[in-house]
């Protein structure tokens, strides 16, 4: 006897069906609730596919600047400076398709987003992002297919966001003990210590 479900009937019979409120939220462009909420965001996790596999990355800046509301259907998103893997912007390249998620700290409910991405060097888009005088590389476009929220559940198990469940940095692996335990040789120690000053003159 296997436990496993491959098919879609078997995975409807165990769950059931959604509420219809569940599948009524959903919309195929802002609404004027939608786009209140969405302006209030300043990070999310934007996720894409392509020939080497999915991804999944964090961005995010000031509210108001990790992003722009073009229309009801059209939201444009810097690319800020990174490492210049550039996973994210290869998978748009191959496969537009993409998800994203958005969080505010404190509110429980997360707002999500499906669509299809190009990227663009348009200079009227770039100067949209321009920081301290520096512009980002590209812009992505994304036009939104479906977007529609996400109850509290997932947030409220997990204590996102209660003070009490905060850990210090020594809770957990800093960046260079972590790259070191992939490349035993890397100095974690002086990556550490210059790490804080490097990102803040690498922001933009």
């Amino acid at each position: 006897m296997t436990h496993t479900i491959s098919t879609i009937e078997q995975l409807e019979a165990l769950y059931g069906q959604p509420s219809p409120q569940a599948l009524a939220k959903e919309s195929e462009q802002l609404t004027d609730a939608y786009r209140a909420w969405l302006e209030k965001a300043a990070f999310f996790a934007f996720a894409s596919g392509g020939t080497n596999g999915l991804d999944c990355s964090p961005r995010g800046d000031s509210r108001g600047d990790a992003f722009k509301i073009l229309d009801k259907k059209t939201l444009a998103i810097p690319d800020r400076r990174g490492n210049n893997r550039l996973d994210t912007l290869r998978n748009i390249v191959t496969d537009s398709t993409v998800a994203i998620l958005f969080l505010i700290p404190g509110i429980t409910e997360a707002l999500r987003i499906n669509g299809h991405a190009t990227l663009t060097t348009d200079p009227t888009l770039l100067a949209l992002f321009d920081m301290q005088g520096k512009p980002p590389t590209s812009v992505i476009t994304v036009t939104i297919d479906s977007v529609y929220f996400q109850c509290a559940r997932a947030i409220m198990r997990s204590k996102l966001w209660d003070v009490d469940s905060q850990l210090s940095r020594g809770d957990v692996p800093t960046a260079g003990q972590m790259t070191k335990s992939v490349i035993p040789d890397f100095d974690a120690v002086e990556y550490d210590a210059k790490l804080a000053d490097r990102q803040k003159g690498t922001l933009y």
